[in-house]
């Protein structure tokens, strides 16, 4: 099984083309959703967000983003937006994308919506960045004992002790603790908070979910409440008992809500459905 660049597992196979390394799933024809992990995350935050969509009839794409190796001047959510549009055009964009980002990857999917409208059909925010986030303070790269990264990694969940793994905690320990990787994501952080959404979102016109944990420490409620009120065609949900991460901490309620709205708005058709039972 291929391993990750933090040594645990991935449950798909990670597909190779160019330099982009990412998860594809499902049938090549239909509505793809493209998943986009945030700051500190990995395509693994989305692993129990799959087989629920490709047994549906959708395609689910999952680029590992690269936050902690792109040139440092291109470091910044412009950078990554980019990125995004050289991976889609590597592999070829799908007829009907809809962009489901978390964190950081919410902030990305608005900007590249901006940039790239014709490109985007819909999309899902979850606890995305880009008006008001809780910040990574440069003390959290200059520290490194056990009991202060487990607070601050416990922001992301509801349920920190459960979701706060040893696993967890050393991944975080080689981040932070590889000055190249630091660098980077001090930059990324910064970007992520001058590089608001808020002078455009009244622009981005296609089908939005506002999919949101009820106790989100890092991007706050009223964040979504204000999202929702700027995003002219714009559903909110929230999610209880969930923090920052509702795809990670909530997946059921997570998958359940996200395809409803997916059934409402981008329905897949009964010759998809027998297409998409072929290739399984």
């Amino acid at each position: 099984m291929i391993k990750s660049i933090f040594m645990q597992p991935y449950r798909f196979i990670v597909r190779q083309k160019e330099s982009y390394g990412y998860w594809d799933e499902g049938s090549d024809n239909a509505t793809a959703l493209l998943f986009l992990h945030g700051m500190l995350g990995d395509i693994r935050n989305w692993q129990d967000n799959v087989l629920p969509f490709t047994e549906s009839g959708y395609r689910v794409i999952a680029p590992i983003l690269p936050c902690y190796h792109l040139p440092l001047r291109q470091t910044h959510i412009k950078g990554l937006v980019e990125w995004v549009h050289g991976f889609l055009d590597a592999i070829g964009l799908p007829k009907k994308l809809i962009l489901v980002g978390n964190s950081l990857g919410g902030q990305v999917s608005m900007f590249y919506s901006r940039s790239y409208p014709r490109d985007v059909s819909g999309m899902v925010l979850s606890g995305s960045a880009g008006i008001r986030e809780l910040a990574m303070k440069s003390e959290f790269f200059r520290r490194n004992d056990d009991e202060f990264l487990r607070t601050h990694a416990g922001f992301t969940f509801h349920n920190a002790e459960k979701h706060v793994t040893p696993e967890l905690m050393e991944e975080m320990k080689g981040i932070i603790s590889n000055r190249e990787q630091a660098l980077r994501l001090i930059a990324m952080g910064r970007s992520s908070k001058s590089d608001t959404v808020c002078p455009f979102l009244a622009h981005l016109q296609m089908p939005t979910l506002l999919l949101w944990g009820e106790q989100d420490r890092l991007t706050q409620p009223d964040v979504a409440e204000e999202l929702h009120a700027h995003l002219p065609n714009s559903t909110l949900r929230f999610i209880p008992e969930c923090g920052h991460a509702p795809m990670m901490e909530q997946p059921t309620l997570f998958n359940e809500a996200l395809l409803e709205w997916l059934h409402e708005q981008f329905p897949v058709s009964e010759k998809e459905r027998v297409i998409e039972t072929i290739v399984v």
